[in-house]
């Protein structure tokens, strides 16, 4: 869009939403799910939006199930290039008026354990052993190869999007739109170890029977997974992203 107001859909609960919708309209934009009483209606069924502001990493992780009918900008999370803070909300509205946005694809994994459907996840899939002080040995292959073994705490694998968050706090690389996942170890035995980026799909299994072990699909734990049962991820769908073009200038 350029030159009418933006319509935009702030979700997230709480004051936080309701300081970004303030913003939002304070920048001209029209806030398409505010309650009579100003406030944010988390709840609310809108369409023909330009744009959805996804407020704090609870509300964007909820994009890995729900399918937006618009872009979706992330404020105050930790993952990706596109997030920003709340002094940047009015910018972001200016931006959707003029143009000075692009928008991105990131995948939504789909992940299966031992061939039974598990969940969704935008951003990360975690693979962590339950007791503190017992490692397990995880592997990462691909349909045409086994990359590798190691004994660590976990394994974190991170679409782009995800790659900025936990991922890069246990030393895997960020990673540019579109371009795969990378695997990383968590706290691994070893010390020396890698990180991987592939394509999609990608599978993970425990090698040994040590300690029970959990699945996390982005903040959330899912279920336990047994040794040597194969955890398969794959794309089940995309997100369209927004960023601003100046932010991704200085980001290339």
């Amino acid at each position: 869009m350029s030159g009418d107001a933006p319509v935009i859909v702030v979700r997230g609960e709480g004051d936080d939403a309701n300081a970004v919708a303030e913003s939002v309209a304070a920048a001209g934009g029209v806030v398409a799910n505010r309650s009579d009483d100003g406030t944010v209606d988390p709840d609310a069924a809108v369409v023909d939006a330009d744009a959805v502001f996804a407020v704090g990493e609870a509300a964007l992780f909820e994009f890995a199930t729900a399918d937006p009918a618009a872009p979706i900008l992330p404020i105050a999370c930790t993952v990706g290039h596109q997030s920003i803070s709340h002094a940047d909300v009015a910018d972001a509205v200016r931006a959707l008026r003029t143009g000075a946005m692009r928008t991105v694809e990131h995948p939504v994994l789909t992940v299966t354990v031992d061939g039974t459907l598990a969940g969704t996840a935008l951003a990360d899939v975690t693979l962590m052993t339950d007791e503190p002080a017992r490692i397990s040995e995880y592997a990462v292959s691909t349909p045409t190869e086994r990359v590798d073994s190691f004994r660590a705490d976990g394994v974190v694998v991170a679409t782009p999007l995800g790659s900025h968050g936990y991922a890069r706090g246990v030393g895997g690389p960020i990673l540019a739109p579109e371009t795969g996942v990378v695997a990383v170890p968590i706290s691994p035995y070893t010390t020396r170890s890698d990180s991987w980026v592939h394509r999609l799909p990608v599978t993970l299994s425990v090698e040994r029977d040590e300690a029970s072990v959990t699945l996390i699909l982005d903040d959330e734990e899912a279920r336990d997974v047994p040794a040597y049962a194969p955890v398969e991820l794959s794309v089940g769908d995309d997100r369209l992203f927004l960023q601003l073009l100046e932010r991704y200038d200085d980001s290339s």
